[in-house]
């Protein structure tokens, strides 16, 4: 299948195949919540990016049980809907950002910060904390050993800018994480994958990064 980024509530799931890890793409309810698998080939475990809403879909997606881990990348309603379905289905240990875990509808096994890893059987998810979106806000890294770093950033930045913040304070925090651990640290060749919408890379991005500045938002 040939991956486009460009995924429609309800339309078939996108699949980028890399050496050792499988993402598979799909949007989900009346927000058209981007939600991603993803699975090890080596190990085939799986873990699944945000269970925004639809658990049936994503089950049938997992494979019933076949789903280990479950990331959620910030607080909002519309990126766990499905959570507890999800995690009553399949038993997957629940992870998320430490300042925005109490707000979820579920327990959540395991708190992370910036620099922890996740892993998703052999291949390793480092933890990017994004402050300003939601104060837990988190990224998950996936810099593939064989091409170039993946990066599923929720709802702190899209093509187009940052995320929805509340305030000049919060959006300074956004922006000032934003290029310090994302764009001063990963090539132009980083794919981006948000939580709504359609992919790109931080060289499509990147040479806008005055104009959010200026504009605020």
């Amino acid at each position: 299948m040939t991956y486009t980024g460009n995924v429609q509530p309800g339309g078939r799931p996108d699949v980028r195949e890399l050496p050792e890890l499988v993402i598979t793409k799909l949007a989900v309810g009346d927000m058209a919540n981007n939600v991603y698998l993803l699975r090890c080939r080596r190990t085939d475990e799986q873990l699944l990016v945000d269970a925004a809403d639809d658990a049936p879909r994503i089950l049938r997606l997992a494979g019933g049980d076949g789903l280990a881990t479950v990331v959620t990348t910030h607080r909002h309603w519309d990126h766990h809907r499905a959570l507890p379905e999800v995690v009553a289905a399949t038993g997957a240990t629940t992870v998320a950002g430490a300042e925005d875990a109490e707000a979820l509808p579920v327990a959540v096994d395991v708190r992370v910060g910036d620099g922890d890893v996740v892993e998703v059987g052999a291949c390793r998810l480092e933890v990017v904390h994004l402050r300003g979106h939601t104060p837990g806000s988190v990224a998950l890294l996936y810099d593939d050993p064989e091409g170039t770093p993946h990066l599923f950033t929720g709802d702190s930045l899209f093509p187009g800018g940052p995320g929805k913040t509340s305030g000049s304070e919060a959006f300074g925090s956004l922006m000032d994480d934003l290029e310090r651990k994302v764009f001063d640290r990963l090539p132009d060749e980083t794919w981006l994958y948000p939580g709504h919408g359609d992919d790109s890379t931080l060289g499509a991005e990147r040479p806008h990064l005055a104009e959010w500045r200026a504009r605020g938002w």
